[in-house]
């Protein structure tokens, strides 16, 4: 008797690729469009640190940490949990939260801010639904 093979692993893997691929593509987006529009992407912790100005190779490198950081952590969770989808939303949303809130201390306009947050939000648009654990998963 022979056992069934195991399915490939394609599906998952281009699953994270086009999740990653997405989430660059639309905070690539956003900063061009920041860009285009005047928007100086400067921030600083305030007191005597210098600010910083995020430009598009800090975007796109911290998206795509950000986006194989979720892919491994949704992984991980399918090991170790029922890989629900509630329970990756759950964990997803928080982990939004929590990246959302040194916006709060920072100092930088008004439309950085905005820009700052859009970008959070978008990598989490994009990164949620399709990491989300399926029927076959």
């Amino acid at each position: 008797m022979t056992t069934p093979p195991t399915p490939p692993a394609t599906p998952d893997l281009r699953r994270t690729a086009y999740a990653t691929g997405g989430a660059v593509l639309a905070t690539t987006l956003l900063w061009t469009v920041a860009h285009i529009l005047g928007v100086e992407l400067r921030v600083g912790p305030g007191g005597a640190w210098a600010s910083q100005t995020i430009g598009l190779p800090l975007v796109v490198g911290s998206t795509l940490v950000a986006s194989l950081l979720a892919s491994a952590t949704r992984r991980g969770l399918g090991r170790l949990t029922d890989p629900t989808p509630t329970t990756w939303t759950q964990l997803a949303v928080t982990v939004l939260l929590v990246s959302l809130a040194p916006l709060t201390f920072i100092q930088a306009s008004g439309g950085a801010r905005a820009t700052l947050a859009l970008m959070h939000l978008a990598v989490a648009a994009v990164l949620i639904p399709l990491l989300a654990p399926r029927n076959a998963d």
